[in-house]
C-alpha cells in the first residue's frame, strides 16, 4: 500500500515527535485531536443553523469569534490542552454552549466517577490524589483528600434521602436478610449492619435496605421492618435468612404471611461443626443430596438416611438438620429455576465482599455514619453489576399468585364452557 495514499504520513506529521515514540502520547494527541474535531464540528453546526439570523441592520447574529484561552482537561486519555472555538449569539437569551466541553469542565465524567471508586476500593483518601497523579500528569492534583471527604460528605446526605423513599410502587417477590460486621476504625466495637436485598417483578434484584442493628436482635429486625412497611413494602412471597432468630421472629410478628427459607450454607456449617473432621467430607457430600434433590419427597428420603446414618453416635449433628425442617424445604413451592437463587443468603454476602475488603485495607471506616454511607455506596455499585434471577419472566407469576409443587407449575383443571355444560344436561 502506498503510504503517502493511505494517508499514514500526513497523520504521523500532524504529531507531536514524543508521540512517535511513546504509547500514551500517541493516545493522549489522538484524544486531543478527536476533541478538537468534534467541537470544531459542533460549532460549524450551531453557525451553519442559526447564521441566517440578522439584526436589523442586516448583520448576522451567529458568527465564528475566535478561540477560548487554552485550558487543562483531564481525560482517560491523560491531560488534554484545549483551545475550544467560540461563538458570538447575539440572539436574546440565546448562548452557545459546548456539549462535549461545557463551561468551566476541567475533569471528564468519567474521571470523575473514577474518584469514588477508587477510593471505596480499597485507596486511602491521601492515595487517591497521587495515584491519578501518575496516571494523568500534575494536572490531576486537582484529586485531592479534601475532595475524597467532601464526597463522602455527599454520600451520606445520598444515603440519608435513600432510606426514606417511598417502597409504595414497587413489590418484591424475595427478600434475602443478613447481617454483616465490618470494623469502625475510631470505635472498639464493630458496626452491625442489618441488610436486605429483594427481587422485583421484573426479575432484578435491588437493595432494600441498609440499617444499623445492635446484634441483630429482634427489635432492631422489628424496627426496621416496621419502617419499611410504614414506607409501602408489600409482603414478599418468601424471605431467605440464616438461623438467626431476631429477624424470623419479627418478620413473623410484622408479615407473617411471608414464606420463610433458611440458608441451606449456613444450616452446612452448623451441622458438619457437630460431626468429627473425619466425617465431614462423607456428610457434608450427602447434605448436599438433599439440598440439591430434584423434589421434596427425595429430600426428605435423603434426610432420613442421613438421619439413620449418624443419629445413634451424633444426635446434635441430626438435631441440627432436622429442627425447622419444613423451613429447610420451602424452596420447593417455587419455580426450579429460581432454587439457585432460593438455597442461601449468598446475593447479601457476596455483595459485601466488596464492603470487607475496603475496611480491611483502611482498617474501617472513621465513623459509624461513614461506615453506612460506605457500604451504601458499595452495595449500589454492585448492585449495578448484578445479574438477574434465572428464569426471570417467572417471578411475575409468582406474584401474581401461580402455584408451584417441587418446582413446576402446578396446572387446575379449566372450568366447563357453557356448551360443555349443556352437553351434560342433554345427555342427562
Amino acid at each position: 500500500m502506498n503510504r503517502k495514499n493511505s494517508g499514514y504520513e500526513s497523520i504521523a506529521e500532524s504529531l507531536p515527535e514524543a508521540a512517535r515514540e511513546s504509547l500514551d502520547e500517541l493516545v493522549r494527541a489522538g484524544a486531543q485531536r478527536m476533541l478538537e474535531i468534534a467541537l470544531e464540528t459542533e460549532v460549524a453546526a450551531y453557525v451553519e443553523q442559526y447564521g441566517q439570523a440578522r439584526d436589523g441592520r442586516g448583520h448576522a447574529m451567529v458568527v465564528r469569534n475566535g478561540r477560548a484561552q487554552e485550558r487543562s482537561v483531564a481525560t482517560g486519555a491523560g491531560v488534554l490542552q484545549i483551545r475550544s472555538p467560540r461563538v458570538n449569539d447575539r440572539r436574546a437569551g440565546e448562548r452557545f454552549t459546548s456539549a462535549f466541553l461545557p463551561p468551566y469542565m476541567r475533569k471528564s465524567p468519567r474521571l470523575e466517577e473514577a474518584l469514588p471508586v477508587l477510593y471505596l476500593r480499597g485507596l486511602s483518601s491521601g492515595d487517591v490524589g497521587p495515584g491519578l497523579e501518575a496516571l494523568l500528569g500534575p494536572s490531576a492534583r486537582g484529586f485531592s483528600a479534601t475532595t475524597i471527604t467532601r464526597l463522602k460528605e455527599a454520600w451520606k446526605e445520598e444515603y440519608r434521602l435513600w432510606r426514606k423513599r417511598e417502597l409504595s410502587g414497587q413489590p418484591y417477590a424475595y427478600i434475602w436478610a443478613d447481617g454483616v460486621n465490618f470494623p469502625v476504625r475510631l470505635e472498639t466495637d464493630n458496626l452491625k449492619c442489618l441488610v436486605l436485598v429483594g427481587v422485583t417483578g421484573d426479575g432484578r434484584k435491588e437493595i432494600i435496605a441498609i440499617e444499623e442493628g445492635y446484634r441483630e436482635s429482634e427489635e432492631a429486625w422489628a424496627t426496621l421492618l416496621r419502617d419499611l412497611k410504614r414506607r409501602g413494602l408489600k409482603a414478599p412471597l418468601l424471605a431467605m435468612g440464616d438461623g438467626s432468630l431476631g429477624f424470623w421472629n419479627a418478620l413473623g410478628d410484622i408479615f407473617p404471611e411471608v414464606g420463610q427459607q433458611l440458608c441451606w450454607k449456613h444450616k452446612l456449617a452448623n451441622v458438619l461443626d457437630k460431626l468429627p473432621k473425619r466425617l465431614q467430607g462423607q456428610a457434608k457430600a450427602h447434605l448436599h443430596e438433599i439440598m440439591y434433590a430434584p423434589d421434596r419427597a427425595t429430600a426428605k428420603a435423603e434426610i432420613k438416611t442421613f438421619q439413620d446414618t449418624y443419629e445413634a453416635k451424633y444426635p446434635k449433628a441430626v438435631a441440627s438438620l432436622t429442627d425447622n425442617l419444613d423451613r429447610l424445604l420451602t424452596f420447593f413451592d417455587f419455580p426450579a429455576e429460581h432454587w439457585v437463587h432460593l438455597r442461601t443468603t449468598n446475593p447479601i454476602e457476596s455483595a459485601f465482599g466488596t464492603v470487607k475488603a475496603r475496611t480491611k485495607k483502611t482498617r474501617g471506616a472513621g465513623s459509624r455514619a461513614a461506615g453506612l454511607a460506605m457500604a451504601f455506596k458499595l452495595m449500589e455499585a454492585a448492585e449495578l453489576r448484578w445479574r438477574k434471577v434465572n428464569a426471570p419472566h417467572l417471578v411475575a407469576a409468582v406474584l401474581h399468585g401461580v402455584q408451584f409443587k417441587d418446582g413446576e407449575l402446578v396446572r387446575t383443571e379449566p372450568a366447563a364452557s357453557s356448551t360443555d355444560q349443556d352437553q351434560d344436561r342433554v345427555a342427562a
